[in-house]
């Protein structure tokens, strides 16, 4: 039976439901581990904060490097499809109030395009959050659509087929292309049907740098990729590190 985004919920209660991971399974856990990998050995360390978790691949490889890590999410589904070693190390809670005291995490990650959610005054209530909850020195990592290679690369319409679901994708930019916007729909093997939105604001580090330094958060360096790459048009990614003064 068909089934729709529910207008009364933000679009990011309904697109993070338990099938979310049907849409991006290509992403596994030997990535994750990898990308782990890269941020430890460009300063992550714990206690850290794995800050709109999802199902916890990252914080799973975390836990696997003996990083003491809590995790956290809106999605009380995506939480509760994470690996069992994660057991008590995770919480539901919204980014922009999260439930710990100031300066409880010596490192912070929000990965996976994760940021940009709740309009220009939301998004900066997270990183009034984010600058809360960190320790002074302490490290965070900002994972990011790279704005001018979304602009440039966009594509309108995709159909892919993953493990017999079948994922359709309309994008757009909007708001004189500050937005990316896109239309999913997921159709499973036995027919059933849903459909959401997704709205995500595009973020240049320029666009960032100023708010980040009202809230006493330098960042310190900005790469492509989780390979090191330089930032550059044609790099999907903007991974920011940034540090609490």
């Amino acid at each position: 039976m068909p089934s729709s985004s529910d207008p009364s919920e933000p679009w990011f209660v309904t697109a993070f439901r338990a099938d979310y991971r049907d849409l991006y399974a290509h992403r596994d856990d030997h990535a994750a581990e990898e990308e782990v990998d890269h941020l430890i050995a460009h300063g992550l360390e714990g206690p850290v904060l794995d800050l709109c978790c999802g199902f916890g691949r990252h914080a799973t490889a975390m836990t696997k490097r003996g990083l003491d890590v809590i995790g956290v999410d809106l999605s009380e589904e995506l939480l509760l499809g994470a690996d069992p070693r994660l057991t008590g190390r995770l919480a539901r809670c919204d980014a922009r109030s999260l439930p710990f005291k100031r300066g409880s995490f010596a490192g912070l990650v929000n990965l996976f395009s994760s940021f940009g959610y709740f309009g220009e005054d939301g998004d900066l209530e997270v990183l009034d959050e984010i600058a809360r909850v960190l320790m002074p020195s302490g490290v965070a990592f900002m994972d990011l659509m790279n704005p001018e290679f979304v602009r440039a690369t966009l594509v309108p319409f995709s159909r892919r087929e993953e493990q017999g679901v079948v994922l359709t994708e309309e994008r757009a930019l909007e708001d004189d292309g500050l937005q990316v916007v896109k239309q999913v729909c997921m159709t499973r093997p036995d027919g059933e049907v849903r459909r959401w939105r997704e709205e995500v604001r595009l973020y240049t580090v320029a666009d960032l740098t100023g708010s980040l330094q009202e809230r006493e958060i330098e960042v310190e360096s900005v790469a492509g990729a989780f390979d090191g790459r330089p930032l550059a048009a044609d790099t999907p990614r903007q991974l920011l590190r940034l540090r609490r003064r």
